[in-house]
């Protein structure tokens, strides 16, 4: 046995090669297409080779030109928003038996695992008020275009209504899953005034065609729904699904969404201890009421208590795996496999630091922060916010001239300000943007927000 060599000579590559039968290491990438293999070493940098030491050298350098946006952080609103992370929720999703496990396929034999995943499940069902909440999904949207192919199943019908003011990429996408399933997709309108769907609107619209009534609150401008119990008459007096989007920290303030009837529940517990991560991953939410045929339609996974044979010990199990593409294939529920259990569990950790009063506790400071900074921006001229109704966390504000001409400015004082909404449905208001405030903008950060905008107007 030849002994391993870090810096093997030439004798010894040809030794090992002959040993596994090739002549040359390039017999080894034969599958890969000649023409994808480089015959000698990428010229980086500056028309010569670099050095390891150059090389990361030169990549810090261009690092260095990101710029990340923490005192103050971002103000950008639009679904996802910069939130604090306790210290605590990172050190115990660093646990190895969290952080390297992946959900088996034979699950039982990670009883703590199991364990996390349970417990993030009663605390949704518990804040959602709902009966039955899965390990989770991708991501709201992904969450949401489920729960429309959830709909389409249990009812067997093929139209869906949803409300123009839930997040437009969470209709694109609703919109792309149901693409040649021969399924109708109409959207109502909002109310200019309030930024509320327009109940007339829905009543119009819906028949006993129609599957599932989509609407989120708060919805895309943050704006909270009213009216809640007539959306859910309306839907279910024509036999349809109320199917509802939620904030989590928003329900420290307002009903859960069980309380008016919802059948479904979708959203994304990203506010819920999960950093930015430049993007995702994101968290999923997906629940529904206690209904034999809602819940065997649930994609995902889900975790169930139970008792050995003899009852004398209680075990964790992954329950209603019949809807998996791993024993039914094409005829799953769903294709999702690798979901988020990690930041299911990171979720978990967060509202079980939190308890029902420091949730409550967190919510209100919310609120209280994003209606001082819309105050403060009424008092330099600025329509904020845009609409009537109340609203929780994000808000629109409306310039007195082009808000990409402000942003412009702000920008160059290191301050991340709002969504710009003059490109984007189903606004279109070049004057317009989206702001996002939270429990880790203080007030000196408002007030800094508010005086470089004034600066610019």
């Amino acid at each position: 046995m030849l002994p391993w060599a870090p810096s093997a000579n030439k004798k010894d590559r040809e030794y090992m090669l002959k040993t596994i039968g090739v002549s040359d290491a390039l017999e080894l990438y034969s599958d890969v297409p000649s023409k994808a293999l480089l015959r000698k070493p990428p010229m980086v940098g500056f028309g010569r080779i670099l050095s390891e030491w150059e090389l990361i050298r030169m990549v810090n350098d261009i690092l260095d030109k990101n710029k990340y946006f923490t005192s103050p952080p971002p103000f950008l609103g639009g679904g996802i928003c910069f939130h604090y992370v306790p210290a605590v929720i990172d050190s115990v999703i660093s646990r190895n038996e969290f952080y390297t496990a992946y959900t088996p396929y034979q699950p039982e034999i990670n009883q703590g695992l199991l364990q996390a995943f349970f417990e993030y499940q009663s605390l949704m069902a518990d804040l959602l008020e709902m009966d039955v909440v899965n390990v989770s999904m991708y991501d709201w949207s992904t969450a949401a275009a489920e729960a429309m192919l959830a709909a389409l199943r249990v009812t067997r019908r093929k139209k869906v209504l949803v409300a123009n003011n839930v997040h437009p990429e969470h209709l694109e996408v609703i919109r792309t899953w149901l693409l040649g399933k021969n399924v109708e997709i109409r959207t109502i309108g909002f109310d200019e005034e309030t930024g509320t769907i327009k109940l007339e609107e829905l009543e119009r619209n819906i028949d006993n065609g129609t599957a599932a009534v989509y609407i989120e609150s708060p919805n895309y401008f943050g704006v909270l729904e009213q009216g809640l119990e007539a959306v859910a008459d309306i839907a279910h007096k024509n036999g349809a699904l109320f199917v509802v989007g939620v904030e989590p920290l928003s329900l420290g303030l307002i009903r859960p969404p069980g309380s008016y009837g919802a059948d479904i529940v979708v959203g994304d517990a990203q506010p819920l201890g999960i950093g930015l991560n430049y993007g995702g991953p994101l968290l999923g939410i997906y629940a529904t009421r206690w209904d034999r045929k809602l819940v065997r339609q649930m994609p995902g996974r889900l975790i169930g208590l139970t008792r050995t044979v003899d009852g004398e010990e209680q075990g964790f199990v992954m329950i209603l795996q019949t809807r998996e593409q791993h024993i039914r294939r094409e005829k799953a529920t769903s294709n999702i496999t690798s979901n988020e259990a990690l930041l299911a569990v990171a979720a978990a950790a967060f509202l079980t630091l939190l308890g029902g009063k420091g949730l409550r506790e967190l919510a209100r400071t919310i609120w209280i922060r994003s209606h001082y900074a819309a105050k403060k921006l009424r008092g330099i001229g600025v329509e904020a916010p845009y609409f009537s109704s109340e609203f929780f966390k994000e808000f629109v504000a409306r310039f007195p001239k082009p808000y990409s001409e402000i942003h412009k400015h702000i920008r160059s004082k290191s301050i991340m300000g709002g969504l710009y909404l003059g490109d984007k449905p189903p606004l279109y208001d070049k004057h317009s943007a989206l702001f996002c405030v939270t429990e880790a903008h203080s007030k000196k950060d408002i007030d800094l927000l508010v005086t470089t905008i004034g600066e610019a107007l």
